[in-house]
């Protein structure tokens, strides 16, 4: 078996786990949102509750962090292991940009999730980011804004965050993931019948 073959293997299986990791992510994420309060006064006491004293939570969200990190982790490797494979073709088009969107939607994920238990340490680590958004040019005062729902920071920020992470970026991370499968199954499956030339062969 040749070196592209491999890689090909590779870039298949890695696109199962992405979207097994994707699964997890959200089923985990939904047992977590029957008990979380997304409020300034309640989230941290609530995070508490469910690891405490919900039947498995702890379970329950270190499965969801590991799979929200594994998510990162994978998908950053799925580019290399296609970028190494050198499926830098037209056809793979979609595979290279379902690929590229999923993983800045796993960083989108991994970014509003570090939010959500609003610590002390998450709140400061949030102001700190905020002021860094804010100096972007053109978008940056209105995608601060969009991001807490004002200027200052409170409840109506973290649900803004709440629904970013739970509904948004989690619907488009799992579509992505789905899209990102098939069309990687498919390109290779279209390689290894010879209807679309490999660059490496």
């Amino acid at each position: 078996m040749t070196y592209n073959v491999l890689l090909r293997k590779l870039a298949t299986i890695l696109a199962i786990a992405i979207f097994t990791l994707c699964l997890v992510a959200a089923i985990t994420g939904v047992a977590i949102a029957f008990y979380y309060t997304p409020s300034a006064a309640d989230a941290n006491a609530s995070i508490e509750y469910i690891n405490d004293r919900v039947a498995n939570g702890w379970l329950i969200v270190s499965l969801h962090d590991i799979a929200g990190n594994g998510l990162i982790a994978v998908s950053l490797v799925q580019i290399v292991v296609m970028f190494f494979e050198r499926q830098l073709v037209l056809s793979w088009i979609v595979s290279w940009v379902s690929g590229i969107f999923l993983t800045l939607s796993a960083i989108g994920l991994g970014w509003t999730a570090m939010n959500l238990d609003w610590s002390q340490l998450g709140y400061w680590r949030l102001k700190i980011e905020l002021s860094t958004i804010e100096v972007i040019p053109v978008v940056g005062q209105a995608l601060r804004r969009l991001l807490v729902g004002g200027e200052g920071l409170g409840t109506i920020s973290l649900e803004h965050l709440f629904t970013i992470h739970s509904y948004l970026l989690s619907a488009v991370a799992l579509g992505l993931s789905i899209v990102h499968l098939v069309s990687v199954s498919i390109d290779s499956q279209a390689v290894d019948r010879g209807e679309i030339p490999s660059e490496q062969s």
